[in-house]
């Protein structure tokens, strides 16, 4: 404003500008512009969108309470780069120019606090959204983490169930393999009961068979060998010669009549060990020696029954059965004897 234009102190009254009174306005005159809240609460709005989004990358709008955001509207707050010293300037005449004035420096002087105070709302409230979103961040990491240990949980089992069903598994087949073992041995042993049970059968019908074709006569034992016969000398005997036909064999194999008569005398008798006398119908006597068990001990007997079993009782060297012949109470040579009986020895 120039100050030709002002009226003096002393002549100061009405003042009613004409055409002609009024000189034109010169230079620029700049209006302050005025920013509305909305523009500038939007930018606000989206610039903290865009940090949630880019912090967490997962918050959505759907998870996230609606926040109401509001932002005063300042009349005088203007952009600074178009804030100068002359921008506030009223160029027109008139008593409201100085007051035009010092309203446009009072919205310039408030526009800075103003703008301080919303950015300070704003880090208050941005503040608390960060810690919101930090929260849920971290529960959510917390979740998957749950998530993950659960999981491996699940697959630890999971394998220990696999391992402790291949254990059993394999325990079961070992088990089954055993039992099958067992019972392949069980039957490969009843089979050997049973052959030779056939072959004792068998071998009693073969005596019974010869002494039937001999007779009525049979051998005194079976599987037997030869050691000593009648009439061999030696200092083992008492009478210096053997009275009788020896007939090697393991203990325990049968002793049986070699005809059929009855028995009439069995118990221990000194260097004979257990004996048993049969006397046959004829009146010879068969002395069975040196016997480690006696089966029949009196009574009648048939040819191939058997009396006792073979042994090492008395005055031995091994097992073996000790046959004697007497005739008369004479001995004579069981081999011929037998032989005459029509009994291959």
């Amino acid at each position: 404003m120039d100050t030709q234009d002002q009226p003096t102190a002393g002549a100061w009254g009405e003042w009613n500008p004409t055409e002609d009174s009024v000189r034109p306005v010169r230079g620029k005159h700049r209006v302050a512009k005025q920013r509305g809240g909305l523009a500038r609460s939007s930018t606000v709005l989206g610039v903290g969108v865009i940090a949630a989004v880019g912090a967490g990358g997962i918050a959505t709008a759907q998870d996230r309470p609606q926040v109401a955001i509001s932002m005063p509207s300042f009349p005088g707050l203007t952009d600074d780069s178009g804030d100068s010293a002359d921008s506030g300037r009223d160029t027109a005449d008139g008593p409201d120019a100085s007051a035009g004035a010092d309203t446009a420096a009072g919205s310039r002087s408030g526009a800075p606090a103003a703008r301080a105070g919303l950015l300070a709302q704003h880090d208050q409230s941005g503040s608390g959204a960060g810690e919101v979103l930090l929260n849920r961040i971290l529960q959510q990491a917390e979740s998957q983490q749950d998530a993950a240990s659960a999981q491996d949980r699940a697959r630890a089992e999971l394998a220990a169930k696999e391992a402790a069903a291949k254990e059993a598994k394999e325990q079961a087949e070992a088990a089954r393999r055993a039992a099958d073992k067992v019972a392949e041995d069980a039957r490969v042993a009843a089979e050997k009961v049973a052959a030779e049970a056939k072959a004792k059968a068998d071998a009693a019908a073969e005596q019974v068979r010869e002494a039937k074709a001999s007779g009525g006569y049979s051998l005194p034992t079976s599987a037997y060998t030869l050691t000593s016969h009648f009439g061999d000398s030696g200092s083992m005997w008492s009478s210096g010669h053997h009275t009788g036909l020896d007939f090697a064999a393991p203990t325990g194999t049968p002793v049986k009549a070699v005809g059929s008569g009855k028995i009439t005398s069995a118990g221990w008798s000194g260097a004979y060990g257990y004996r048993i006398v049969l006397q046959l119908d004829d009146g010879t006597e068969i002395w069975y020696c040196h016997l480690s068990s006696m089966a029949v001990t009196s009574g009648a007997v048939g040819a191939g029954e058997t009396i006792g079993r073979v042994g090492a009782t008395g005055n031995v060297t091994g097992a073996h059965l000790h046959l004697e012949v007497r005739k008369g109470g004479s001995t004579t040579d069981p081999l011929a004897w037998l032989t005459s009986k029509g009994l291959n020895v």
